[in-house]
């Protein structure tokens, strides 16, 4: 498998951010870690192993980036509304940097769908419900939509246009809605310990509320919140919905 890390000085973040690369070919999946974590989780919990025969088949190039959540959300020792401050950087820093240098990997005509499991699950669906013209939909996994579950209490309007289930039922641009009815969307979760069926049950409700097309998958109860059922996940999903 082709692995290659790449790292460039973030205008957004103010620092370095590095990314790693693995396959040649095929649409690009843009991972985003779990809570405290970075560019590598997902290759030192063996799921990018899991999906090698995707990626060594063309049919997908992944790329996964650092998160900032511990300058964020999970840190204790910031103000609420820096660290809401820090997440819209992270936004931007999505959108302008590692977006086009995925399509100078790739093409401008690549596909790409954000991806990640439990807080990653929440940043790749807001990711893509904010800006659908430069994403194409979202394979989220055991994650719950509600910004709120992290921010200590903490309200203001940058923790509302980030929560996607607070900020999707009052959407009416046309043009936008119509972008996001256009991406492909799954939404799976397992039933098992620390898992919530009823908080992605309430966002998928809250998208079929807008006509929002998209798939709503709850395994059972033998799936915990933990990387077994991730490994799980993924792989099936690469293989039939895409």
């Amino acid at each position: 498998m082709h692995r290659e890390i790449f790292s460039w000085y973030s205008p957004s973040l103010g620092k370095d951010m590095p990314i790693v690369t693995y396959g040649n070919y095929g649409f690009a999946l843009l991972m985003i870690p779990t809570a405290s974590a970075d560019y590598l989780e997902y290759e030192r919990f063996q799921l990018i192993d899991h999906i090698a025969p995707f990626i060594d088949s063309g049919k997908v190039k992944v790329f996964s980036i650092n998160s900032i959540n511990t300058e964020s959300w999970m840190n204790n020792d910031m103000l609420g509304e820096h660290k809401a401050i820090r997440q819209n950087q992270f936004n931007e820093y999505v959108f302008n940097e590692v977006i086009p240098h995925i399509r100078n990997s790739t093409s401008w005509e690549t596909p790409i769908i954000t991806c990640g499991a439990s807080f990653g699950a929440l940043h790749s669906m807001n990711l893509f419900l904010k800006r659908p013209d430069l994403i194409n939909g979202a394979l989220s996994m055991s994650g719950v939509y509600d910004l709120t579950e992290y921010t200590k209490g903490y309200w203001d309007d940058q923790v509302y246009f980030n929560s996607p289930i607070h900020y999707i039922p009052n959407l009416t641009n046309h043009d936008i809605l119509e972008q996001i009815r256009h991406g492909k969307i799954i939404i799976a979760t397992g039933g098992g310990s620390h898992e919530d069926p009823e908080a992605n049950r309430r966002f998928s409700g809250v998208l079929a509320s807008k006509s929002i097309p998209h798939e709503l998958d709850i395994w059972g109860q033998e799936y915990p919140h933990d990387w077994d059922t991730w490994r799980k996940m993924l792989p099936h999903f690469l293989g039939t919905r895409f």
